[in-house]
């Protein structure tokens, strides 16, 4: 739910883009993570350090480039990456898919 994709190539060498989305619930984020790491690995590519998937609170998935973050709700609110991030030009979330 609500996916945004914040490009921060001209604003930090943290990575290229940061990929935020919420779950409904603990199981739903964790599955989330679960699902997006499969989809990942069946691709050829593999996450660089991943953390959070088992709580299912926050999951954070570093692929170098690209760095998922997957929240629940209430964290996501709490946290507010898109306001930090702010600079950060958001792209489409159609390329999602």
């Amino acid at each position: 739910m609500d996916i945004l994709v914040l490009d921060l190539r001209r604003v930090s060498d943290a990575a290229d883009f940061f990929v935020i989305a919420s779950g409904t619930s603990d199981t739903h984020v964790r599955t989330l993570a679960e699902r997006t790491l499969e989809a990942i690995e069946s691709a050829g590519g593999h996450a660089h350090h991943v953390e959070g998937v088992p709580a299912g609170r926050w999951a954070l998935l570093d692929l170098v480039t690209i760095v998922v973050h997957v929240f629940h709700p209430t964290l996501r609110q709490y946290y507010q990456l898109e306001r930090l991030w702010s600079d950060a030009p958001v792209l489409s979330t159609e390329l999602v898919g």
